[in-house]
């Protein structure tokens, strides 16, 4: 099962993090997703183990990619960077299945 598409109200684009280079960060091709944008603040821990303030979680459909340090703009126009990414799988469960992306 996956979120009722009449939900999935907001688009926002990622631009995957390739790794760092000698002038900064490097960034794939832009990819617009489709999803339902939750704009909270609340606090969350990093994969590295920190706490840190997420403002914003997007609700995708499974198998949407946005890795860490991906960068996201968001419908308003504001940017920010991906804190970390969920897979949320019931496993047969009628729950729906998706990516949790964790923003900045």
């Amino acid at each position: 099962m996956l979120i009722p598409r009449f939900l999935m109200r907001h688009r926002i684009t990622v631009e995957p993090y390739l790794g760092d280079t000698s002038k900064g960060p490097s960034y794939g091709p832009p990819v617009v997703v489709r999803c339902f944008l939750d704009e909270q603040t609340r606090g969350v821990r990093s994969p590295g183990g920190e706490d840190v303030t997420s403002t914003s979680t997007a609700y995708a459909d499974p198998g949407t990619t946005a890795p860490a340090f991906s960068r996201v703009t968001l419908p308003g126009g504001r940017v920010t960077k991906v804190i970390q990414t969920k897979q949320r799988d019931g496993a047969g469960l009628p729950t729906p299945d998706h990516v949790e992306i964790q923003l900045e």
